[in-house]
C-alpha cells in the first residue's frame, strides 16, 4: 500500500486503541473489548514490522479495498475459512441491498423534465453515484464515479450521496455545494482517493446549470445540435481549496441531456474501445427519444460492441429530457 495511506490507517488505529482503552477502563469484564484490543496492537506491530497488508497464510498482499474498509484483516480471499467466507457474503450483500435502496425513484418525472438511469454495478457494490432531488419546481441530478472499486469505493459512494442529500436541501447555490462538499469529501477520503462528478440543477423553465468537476463530458442534445459539457474543475477530494466553475445553458421542450461513467467510454472488445465519440454519436441519433429509450438504444449498442464480454467496470447511465 502506498506510504500516506499506511500512516493514515497508523493514525486511525492508534486513535481506535486509544478509545478502546477507555471503554476497558470503564468495563474492565468486557471480553470482547480486551480482544478487539489485541487485534488491533497485532495491526500496529505489523506495520512496525512492515508485513501490515499481508496475508498470514501465503504472504501475499490483501485486497486492498478489503484493508481499507477493514484495517484488522490479516488474510486475503483466498485463504478465509468458511465461517469468514459466510460473513463477508453477508457483508456484501448487506451493502448491494443497501446502495440499491439509495438510488432515485426510477422513471422520475419533476419539474418539467423526465428522467431514466441503469445503474449495474460491476460486482456485488459500485463505486459510481446517481442521485435525482426535486425540490421546489425544479430538479437536482449528480452522476460519479469513486476511484478504485469494491468495498472501499462504495463507502466513499455512499458517503458521496449522503453530502449532497444533506446539502443540496439547504438552499444554498449549486456552485457552493460542490465546494463544501469537496472540503467534507478531503476531510474524509483517504490518500488518494477522489471522485469525479457532474452535477446540476435544471429548471421548469429550461435553465440548466451544470458542473463538471474531473468527470467525462455530459452530451446535450437539442435543436441546436450537439453540445459536451466538459469538466471545469478537479476531482472532489483532490484539494481542499478546489474551485468549481459552472456552464449554464437554456434548454428546449424535448432537448435532452446525458450523462455516463466509464464503464460505457471504456468498454472493450479486443484492442477497441468504445469512447466519447461514439457515445455521442448514439446519443444524437436517439435523442428525441424518450429517457428510458435513449438509455435502452444505448445498452444495446454497448452489447454488440462488446459482443458479449463481461463488464469490466461499474456502470451508470443517466438521461434527463425536458418535458415537451
Amino acid at each position: 500500500m502506498a506510504t500516506l495511506e499506511i500512516s493514515f490507517l497508523h493514525t486511525q488505529l492508534e486513535e481506535r486503541k486509544r478509545r478502546l482503552a477507555e471503554a476497558i477502563a470503564l468495563a474492565p469484564q468486557n471480553a470482547g473489548l480486551a480482544g478487539l484490543l489485541r487485534e488491533v496492537d497485532s495491526a500496529l506491530e505489523r506495520m512496525a514490522k512492515g508485513s501490515f497488508g499481508l496475508c498470514e497464510e501465503c504472504h501475499d498482499p490483501v485486497e486492498q479495498d478489503r484493508l481499507l474498509a477493514d484495517p484488522l484483516v490479516r488474510y486475503c480471499l483466498d485463504h478465509l475459512n468458511d465461517l469468514q467466507r459466510a460473513a463477508l457474503q453477508r457483508d456484501l450483500d448487506l451493502a448491494s441491498e443497501v446502495q440499491r435502496k439509495l438510488l432515485p425513484q426510477a422513471g422520475l418525472s419533476a419539474g418539467g423534465w423526465d428522467t431514466s438511469y441503469h445503474y449495474a454495478p460491476a460486482g456485488p457494490v459500485s463505486g459510481d453515484y446517481c442521485d435525482l432531488i426535486p425540490s421546489e419546481g425544479q430538479l437536482f441530478f449528480a452522476l460519479g464515479d469513486v476511484s478504485g472499486k469494491g468495498v472501499a469505493a462504495s463507502m466513499l459512494m455512499t458517503h458521496l450521496h449522503a453530502l449532497f442529500r444533506s446539502l443540496s436541501g439547504v438552499g444554498l447555490p449549486l456552485g457552493q455545494i460542490v465546494t463544501r462538499a469537496n472540503r467534507v469529501f478531503c476531510e474524509s477520503a483517504l490518500a488518494g482517493q477522489y471522485a469525479t462528478l457532474v452535477c446540476g440543477q435544471a429548471k421548469s423553465n429550461g435553465e440548466v446549470e451544470i458542473h463538471n468537476a474531473g468527470h467525462l463530458p455530459a452530451i446535450v442534445v437539442g435543436r441546436g445540435g450537439v453540445l459536451r459539457v466538459e469538466s471545469t474543475g478537479l476531482p472532489l477530494g483532490m484539494f481542499y481549496a478546489g474551485e468549481f466553475s459552472a456552464t449554464r445553458l437554456q434548454l428546449e421542450p424535448g432537448d435532452a441531456l446525458f450523462l455516463f461513467t466509464d464503464g460505457l467510454s471504456e468498454a472493450r472488445h479486443d484492442d477497441d474501445e468504445y469512447g466519447v465519440d461514439r457515445v455521442t454519436r448514439l446519443v444524437r441519433q436517439h435523442a428525441a427519444q424518450a429517457p428510458a429509450e435513449l438509455i435502452a438504444c444505448c445498452l444495446a449498442d454497448l452489447r454488440g460492441f462488446v459482443n458479449g464480454g463481461p463488464p469490466q467496470d461499474d456502470l451508470t447511465l443517466l438521461a434527463i429530457r425536458r418535458a415537451g
